[in-house]
């Protein structure tokens, strides 16, 4: 889509985050494809020093302080009570504060609080990439307190000439309101960006116009906002490898030609608008040396012309009409060059998946590369090709580029010829893939990314998705972005288990007879143990069994989709009238159990305990002895 060229409503009117399972590597780092749209150039960031997990930034406020590296740049900034408190006293103060340092690579999450606001309007956000003092331009992932509107969330960027542009929006599940912690988190790769929110992938934008020196902030609008649990840790730069319970990348192969003549601009627009992360397309020269993008060798099946597009000028190659072959509404369309394609993704939103079609020398390569240049395109440029001297001739002449290779049945080692071609991704035939899917593992743990091609029914999506396929090249790219939308939208498959009785934290005494209940869900087993020995869910604990103090019962489940664990402790208490329990239910003979009542309804503890202790295994039953004489001296005064 295209970006809206209105002001956004920014500028006008709980959860502990779910840690995603990760693949063979620490793929939960790692950041799918984002899409989305943008209206600008993206310039290349300095990429930090990588270190993977390296923490940036570890914030809880302990210290009663403003951490002393932090820039209060505007508004009114505290810390009090363990939290960071902000507030911006009207809507047109999009106050802040800066800290951390410039990141190509990073994860940034916190625990973030509306206090109070002026309007459900209102925001609070992550400043992703800030000038340190707070100078235009930079963006932000902002939460509205109305999370649950249209726009509740939001990827933007404030210009130079404080104007708003808004890239990304998207509704949260529920509405933060006031008053509630909510986890968030942002996963940024570079100009490409994930949005978290309570540990489920909202959003996605691959339109970060990024700096070369902007670090984190917080930000607030028109109310007070808290902050607690800052952490900002840096990535893996790979950022096209797909994160457990995320959707995939969608990437549209030749475009929209499902819909649309393939290779056109107006195949481009179609996918764009349907929501298409990536465009797939083809380019090979004319025979003056012009890249152009078209699949075959000749210009037969998709144009109204015949020739070897080799043989053919590039005035010959315009003057071929390139959609009526599809319907009568595409009479008229032409063969792009690469050149206008690229022009036409910067100015109106993408990204372009680029294949080199056939054997190119190495100056056919480079110049591929400088129109690549010349449009301002490098970070918004992916190279894939079947043929490996294409990929050789990329990588020395832009080692900047993320590299593909395209296979139609696989190698006997994708990981080695991966780290020979310095791969950003391993792309093969889908159906290759299903058939030897245990080879996405080690290519993961190698931190190489899988593009399938070219899948185009639900069934399949659902097969490459369960074995951890990151992109699907389809024909069938809106559907895909459909599938993707209604996959975000599914109940968790991760196991879930509570101890429901008894209570954490409950103090019972001798007489109670609590049940272990246990609620489980997404489980095919269910462990109990009582104090480290097995028990079982729906057991009825005879308190009269267990000595007085802390007792811990653990509940573990194991699914299809991992393990889940519970703890619940409680207390057995010792009480007078636990103790009278105990002596009724004791299995003594009825005049033991008369002495001992009397004794118990005067207070004398001691003289209860020494004469059960006489007693034991004769009038009284040896272990129920044992029990009473200890509460009775429990309860003895000293």
């Amino acid at each position: 889509m295209t970006v809206p060229s209105a002001p956004s409503p920014l500028g006008g009117a709980a959860a502990r985050l779910a840690v995603t399972r990760t693949r063979a590597v620490a793929v939960a780092a790692a950041l799918a494809m984002a899409g989305g749209a943008t209206a600008m150039a993206i310039t290349s960031s300095s990429p930090a020093a990588a270190e993977p997990g390296a923490v940036v930034v570890s914030e809880d406020f302990s210290s009663g302080s403003l951490p002393a590296s932090w820039n209060a740049v505007d508004g009114a900034w505290k810390v009090e009570n363990g939290r960071l408190y902000g507030t911006s006293a009207s809507a047109n103060a999009n106050n802040k504060i800066t800290f951390g340092r410039h990141l190509n690579d990073f994860r940034f999450e916190a625990t973030m609080r509306f206090e109070s606001v002026s309007a459900a309007t209102r925001w609070a956000s992550l400043g992703i990439d800030v000038s340190a003092d707070g100078a235009t331009p930079w963006w932000i992932a902002t939460m509205r307190s109305g999370t649950t509107a249209t726009n509740g969330l939001e990827f933007a960027q404030r210009t130079t000439a404080d104007a708003w542009v808004v890239t990304n929006t998207a509704a949260a599940p529920y509405a933060a309101g006031t008053g509630r912690d909510v986890r968030v988190a942002v996963e940024v790769h570079g100009n490409q960006a994930r949005w978290i929110f309570d540990g489920r992938e909202a959003m996605r934008t691959s339109s970060l116009r990024r700096s070369t020196d902007g670090v984190q902030a917080l930000f607030v609008n028109g109310g007070t906002v808290s902050y607690d649990d800052i952490l900002v840790t840096e990535l893996p730069p790979n950022g096209y490898l797909r994160p457990e319970g995320s959707p995939f990348t969608v990437i549209a192969h030749r475009g929209a030609s499902a819909a649309a003549p393939e290779n056109t601009l107006v195949a481009q627009e179609i996918a764009r608008k349907g929501g298409a992360d990536w465009i797939e397309n083809d380019v090979q020269p004319s025979k003056d040396g012009i890249p152009f993008i078209l699949h075959d060798d000749t210009v037969d099946r998709t144009t109204d012309g015949t020739g070897n597009i080799r043989n053919l000028t590039a005035a010959q190659i315009k003057a071929l009409d390139a959609g009526s072959w599809f319907g009568p509404q595409y009479v008229g369309e032409r063969v792009p060059t690469l050149a206008e394609q690229l022009a036409d993704l910067r100015t109106r939103g993408g990204n372009l998946l680029l294949e080199i079609k056939g054997k190119h020398t190495r100056d056919e390569v480079a110049t591929i590369i400088q129109v690549i240049r010349d449009e301002r395109m490098m970070s918004r440029v992916f190279v894939q090709s079947f043929e490996v001297d294409a990929l050789k001739y990329t990588y020395e002449l832009a080692p900047e580029l993320p590299l593909g290779l395209l296979r139609s049945s696989l190698d006997a080692d994708p990981v080695a010829i991966s780290k020979e071609l310095h791969l950003t991704a391993y792309n093969p035939d889908g159906n290759a893939l299903l058939a030897k899917p245990e080879v996405i593992a080690p290519l993961h743990a190698a931190g190489v990314a899988v593009m399938a091609w070219t899948m185009d029914s639900a069934s399949l999506w659902q097969r490459l998705e369960r074995i951890g396929t990151d992109a699907i090249i389809t024909n069938r790219a809106s559907e895909l972005v459909g599938w993707n939308s209604a996959f975000m939208q599914r109940a968790s498959a991760e196991p879930t288990v509570e101890i429901a009785s008894p209570a954490d934290g409950a103090r019972l005494d001798r007489a109670q007879s609590p049940v272990i209940a246990v609620a489980a869900t997404n489980a095919d087993t269910v462990s109990v143990t009582l104090d480290g020995e097995k028990s079982a869910a729906g057991r009825q604990l005879d308190l009269a069994e267990l000595t007085a103090g802390r007792h811990t019962i653990t509940a573990e489940v194991t699914g299809p989709e991992g393990t889940a664990t519970a703890t619940s402790t409680f207390t057995v208490t010792v009480s007078q009238a636990g103790l009278g329990y105990l002596i009724l239910t004791s299995g003594a003979d009825e005049s033991a159990v008369n002495t001992m009542s009397v004794k118990l309804a005067h207070g004398q503890y001691a003289q209860l305990a020494g004469w059960v202790d006489r007693q034991a295994g004769e009038a009284v039953p040896a272990e129920a002895a044992a029990v009473i004489a200890a509460d009775a001296r429990a309860l003895a005064p000293r």
